[in-house]
């Protein structure tokens, strides 16, 4: 199975504490490459729809306490 297969829409906890709703999957126009379609779920000024590369989105990253996932499966439903 391929990170495609692996992925989840619904909400996620970045390492760094923060909530997100993720939408779905998409293609990058000139890359060609998958993306997660998300939104932050806290106030924030700009956009409110972001994209980030489905790979870097399912990586590893170290943290002091250790390597945690960048951004965790919470569910379907809002913290």
């Amino acid at each position: 199975m391929n990170d495609v297969d692996h992925f989840r829409a619904g909400v996620y906890r970045h390492y760094k504490g923060d909530f997100y709703l993720a939408l779905g999957l998409a293609r990058e126009d000139e890359t060609d490459e998958t993306v997660v379609v998300y939104t932050r779920l806290y106030p924030r000024a700009g956009l409110p729809m972001n994209t980030r590369r489905l790979r870097v989105w399912n990586e590893t990253v170290e943290t002091p306490e250790g390597p945690l996932p960048r951004f965790q499966y919470l569910g379907q439903q809002s913290p």
